[in-house]
């Protein structure tokens, strides 16, 4: 597998010389990605397609844990589970500079809370066999108090720990986006699908549209698959305008707090809430990511926002378990993001093959719908995707391979440095050789960030960041981690893309100006 940049104008220039592709994937977020890098895997010559960014919406606004999903034990939904512990122990191995092992705690503050909890994480244990992390395991009073000294002590019987996956889910994306341009294929952020290309009532292409330069394409193709997440139904409605609804829509929030609110490497998993759900408190980046919420909606935003209730659950939650209540002013950053959810009675079942996640639909036309389902699981459902857009497209029958694929920057093990490098994995000595080309590129973008200057140039040059939202939000994670500090930073970060990209002042004062205004919706929740 040849190494490529991400380069947008090179991607570009490969759009405009293929005359044909065999499939197009149409959404940039996890399933998208996946589906995409399985299909060329198998050797079909693939592009794909995003509207914005690479997982710029549901996809980088997740947990950040890669998990069998431990409330769905005491749903019996084991053989969710099950095959959940068995992609987490694929992305362990086929991405290890982005994924890796974590200890949880559950806290008891009941004697029969132990039992109870321990049951259970041992049978989460056993469902994942041989790929298991770690074996759970109970932990006195006293040692919990040495373990996590800011959980709240008063009235705890002691805990059970156990080991789950944590991940950089942004940067997984990213690495998805450059294994598939190792892969020979090619994908394109800013690239709008505005129509399908139609014969005869069958789709044979996608009508285009560059939202940077305006350019309009029109790209053949002989199979194409919608994977845009909680945006499925619109595109399935620009298919057929009658088409029923697949998903409701549920917003989940997360907040950033400060390190010292959970200064260990061990996360808390707080095991029941007032909706029944399950919350996590969880080290990350040196700080603590709190959540999440699960909101219905009836409107689909296009920008989510943190609601105020949603925030006062996390909060008071919070407030139960640890030794100091969060409040608002400890708050450095928050966030939502829409999981698309399958409507019970939403599918065509005579068209549409429906796990209890995930769906693949096929339409009269021939357009092949993938949705639901979770980050963890993104593999096996891009490797139903693509089955059955094979069959529909009458490619030649190929099997798939990801199963065993090492994803772009793939590196042995190692234990995690705390330097922001240690997510580019085999990428980094290339990165370090740009650090020290650039003037400046080794100081820290702001004293509250891990990140460097010459970060934003590498973003830039080999991964097609366009905006400061692509690099502050997703080539490095500023805005999820302080959004104030990302607010601070924006003109320089716009500066030095404006060197990279060959943009004037006025690009730059645009930029800044665009992204303070997005910036603010992580400072401040809607009503």
């Amino acid at each position: 597998m040849e190494e490529r940049s991400l380069g947008r104008s090179e991607s570009l220039d490969r759009l405009r010389q293929v005359s044909r592709w065999d499939l197009a994937v149409i959404g940039g977020g996890a399933t998208g990605l996946g589906t995409a890098v399985d299909a060329a895997a198998r050797g079909y010559q693939t592009v794909l397609l995003e509207a914005g960014d690479f997982t710029r919406g549901t996809s980088s606004r997740s947990t950040k844990l890669v998990h069998g999903g431990v409330r769905y034990l005491a749903q019996g939904q084991l053989s969710l589970v099950r095959e959940a512990l068995r992609e987490r122990g694929t992305l362990l191995r086929n991405a290890p500079h982005l994924v890796r092992a974590c200890e949880f705690v559950v806290p008891a503050y009941r004697l029969w809370e132990l039992p109870y909890y321990g049951a259970g994480l041992w049978l989460y244990d056993r469902l994942a066999g041989r790929l298991r992390l770690g074996r759970c395991r109970w932990m006195s009073r006293s040692e919990v108090e040495r373990h996590l000294p800011t959980l709240r002590s008063q009235g705890l019987r002691g805990a059970i720990s156990y080991q789950d996956g944590q991940f950089d889910d942004a940067r997984l994306g990213i690495a998805l986006a450059r294994t598939l341009a190792d892969l020979g294929g090619t994908a394109l952020n800013y690239m709008q699908v505005v129509g399908f290309h139609k014969r005869a009532g069958r789709i044979e292409g996608v009508e285009s549209q560059d939202r940077l330069s305006g350019e309009h394409f029109t790209i053949p193709a002989r199979g194409v698959i919608n994977a845009t997440g909680v945006d499925v139904d619109a595109l399935r409605r620009m298919d057929d305008p009658g088409a029923r609804d697949l998903l409701v829509a549920s917003q989940g929030t997360h907040l950033v707090l400060d390190r010292s609110f959970l200064p260990r490497p061990t996360a808390i998993l707080i095991p029941r809430t007032r909706d029944g759900r399950v919350l996590f408190a969880i080290p990350w980046w040196n700080r603590v990511l709190v959540g999440t919420t699960e909101t219905r909606l009836t409107n689909v935003p296009g920008e989510p926002r943190p609601l105020a209730a949603e925030v006062d659950f996390l909060l008071e939650h919070a407030g139960d378990y640890l030794a100091k209540r969060p409040d608002r002013g400890d708050i450095k950053s928050m966030f939502a993001g829409l999981r698309p959810l399958i409507r019970p009675s939403g599918a065509d079942r005579s068209t549409a093959r429906i796990a209890r996640e995930h769906a693949v639909v096929v339409s009269k036309s021939g357009l092949v719908t993938i949705t639901g389902g979770k980050w963890t699981t993104y593999r096996v459902m891009a490797q139903e995707a693509v089955d059955r857009a094979a069959r529909v497209a009458n490619l030649p029958d190929r099997r798939c391979t990801t199963e065993t694929l090492r994803l772009h920057g793939w590196s042995p093990p190692a234990e995690p440095s705390g330097s922001s490098l240690d997510v580019y994995g085999a990428d980094r000595e290339a990165l370090l050789r740009v650090i020290r080309e650039v003037e400046g590129g080794d100081r820290l973008l702001h004293p509250a960030l891990p990140y460097l200057e010459g970060e934003v140039v590498w973003g830039v040059r080999h991964e097609a960041a366009m905006t400061v939202e692509d690099v502050l939000a997703r080539r490095t994670r500023a805005l999820f981690l302080d959004a104030r500090a990302s607010i601070e930073v924006a003109p320089r970060v716009a500066a030095l893309m404006a060197c990279e990209l060959g943009r004037d002042p006025s690009w730059v004062d645009h930029e800044t100006r665009r992204f303070r205004d997005r910036a603010r919706s992580y400072l401040e929740e809607g009503p």
